[in-house]
């Protein structure tokens, strides 16, 4: 073989070693931050007595009462596993994959969202967190890296505190950096406020206190000019299921321009498990 043929070939080994060692300090850092985030996990979780929020806007207080069973241990950090679709594309072409995903919730701090979707050479990965956006594909050429600035933290803590709402009811229960107020017979606006960002959702329940959906302004760049602003943002809700005394929608379709005629509902999935991860066990 020509010296130079033996160069390249060197130079192609030395290249996919890097991109793989490259991979693995992003997958060791999605576990660093979860184990970060579990920490926030009461040790000795208080128990729900429905008194707490016997004060609230009565959509919030149907809510509360649908979501957490009298006597459930509060837990404010949940891991969730998840399967559905994950859309690349826009409204008229969608272009969803299949996806698979786990995720790290603990509103106010912080999420770590990691997920796997397509198939083949066209197989997506990565991590989304409060610090971060980093996609590979095929576990090889990375296609997505951003964050760490202002205008991504903002983005992120929209979605967190929104995914609070749905999966970690007792997270947005009222205390400091958690207002209820109320907006209509049955919608329920909650205002989250942790380290100078605010966040407001618009949560609408059924007769039954079940949430069908959300709905809140998003910072994002998600628009064709590539701006960062302010945006309508949201996801339809169904299909309660109990995990541990607490009750969440597991279906969900969510996306940009929520409530208009551009809206793209890109995430679309299903919670198939949900766990409270606790200090000394998991």
């Amino acid at each position: 073989m020509a010296a130079w043929a033996i160069g390249l070939a060197g130079a192609c080994l030395a290249c996919l070693a890097a991109l793989a060692l490259w991979r693995r300090r992003d997958l060791r850092a999605d576990e660093g931050e979860a184990q970060r985030l579990a920490r926030f996990q009461p040790d000795a979780p208080e128990r729900f007595d429905p008194q707490i929020v016997a004060d609230l806007p009565e959509p919030a207080r149907r809510f509360f009462h649908w979501a957490i069973a009298p006597g459930a241990e509060l837990f404010t950090v949940a891991e969730l596993e998840m399967q559905g679709q994950f859309g690349m594309g826009d409204k008229a072409r969608p272009g969803y994959m299949p996806m698979t995903a786990r995720q790290t919730l603990a509103s106010p701090h912080g999420f770590v969202w990691s997920m796997r979707a397509g198939r083949g050479l066209r197989r997506l990965s990565g991590s989304d967190s409060g610090s971060w956006t980093r996609f590979w594909l095929a576990e090889l050429v990375p296609v997505a890296r951003y964050g760490g600035t202002p205008d991504h933290s903002r983005s992120a803590f929209g979605r967190y505190a929104a995914e609070a709402v749905m999966w970690t009811p007792a997270a947005v229960l009222p205390r400091q950096g958690v207002t209820w107020t109320g907006f209509d017979e049955n919608t329920a606006r909650v205002t989250i406020e942790h380290l100078g960002i605010e966040r407001a959702i618009d949560l609408t329940v059924d007769a039954a206190g079940a949430p069908v959906q959300i709905a809140f302004a998003r910072w994002s760049n998600a628009n064709p000019e590539g701006v960062w602003r302010e945006q309508p943002f949201g996801a339809f809700l169904s299909n309660g299921r109990n995990f541990h005394g607490i009750r969440i929608p597991t279906h969900v379709e969510a996306g940009n321009h929520f409530g208009t005629d551009a809206w793209f509902p890109f995430f679309v999935v299903d919670v198939t498990d949900l766990n409270f991860p606790q200090l000394g066990r998991t």
